[in-house]
């Protein structure tokens, strides 16, 4: 990848690199967008937010490889396996989702009430857990089971073994409220025409800023 400093002799590769990244970006957009009209939004009339069971989820992959700007066939596993995640824990309903060069972002509720335990069973005093417990160990193993089954594949289509595709660890933000639910959903959208000011993206201004401050204005409290 060309440093943007380099001088005038780089300036073609340069131009011809942003071209190619402008072009990634617009797939990534265009197919965001189609699964995005693909998907009906889970109905939130009376969900209780103060059950804690909405998450905003981020997993970026090994040292923020772009990955799915270099191979973007890729895009369709990650796709496949999200679409899937209801098969496997019937609790859980999706929401937004996008695939960006580096890391994904993604909208989980778990709405299967007491049903949680049994998701989670794996535990020997899950049923003895406040509910609260019980659904960040539901959020831990559904993220786990993606980031694995996905990495194996994808792993298998670069016919490579025994190297990590993902990061050990993930983000995650409980949703608090509606309108933080509709800012992570406009958030979640255009995030695709604003790579080159995101915080995971090696050569962003905001690139490993603090998370916290990152996020300040989509996480801000209501006071309405």
């Amino acid at each position: 990848m060309v440093d943007r400093n380099e001088g005038q002799g780089e300036e073609n590769v340069g131009t011809t690199h942003e071209l190619s990244l402008q072009n990634t970006i617009s797939k990534l957009s265009d197919v965001m967008k189609q699964n995005s009209h693909d998907r009906k939004y889970l109905r939130l009339k009376h969900y209780d937010y103060s059950l804690n069971g909405a998450y905003f989820v981020t997993i970026c992959t090994n040292d923020r490889n772009t990955y799915f700007e270099k191979y973007p066939n890729l895009q369709k596993v990650i796709h496949s396996f999200w679409n899937n995640l209801k098969i496997k824990f019937p609790v859980i309903e999706l929401d937004e989702f996008v695939v960006m060069p580096n890391h994904v972002h993604g909208i989980i509720f778990i709405v299967g009430g007491d049903d949680v335990k049994d998701d989670v069973s794996t535990h020997k005093f899950t049923s003895q857990m406040p509910r609260q417990q019980r659904q960040t160990m539901l959020l831990s193993k559904v993220v786990g089971y993606f980031k694995m089954n996905t990495a194996k594949q994808i792993n298998g289509i670069l016919n490579r073994s025994g190297q990590s595709f993902w990061q050990r660890s993930y983000y995650e933000h409980v949703i608090r409220n509606e309108e933080e639910l509709l800012r992570i959903r406009k958030y979640i959208l255009n995030n695709p025409l604003k790579w080159e000011m995101d915080r995971e993206n090696p050569q962003s201004k905001n690139f490993d800023l603090d998370h916290d401050l990152y996020w300040k204005e989509i996480y801000r409290k209501d006071n309405s």
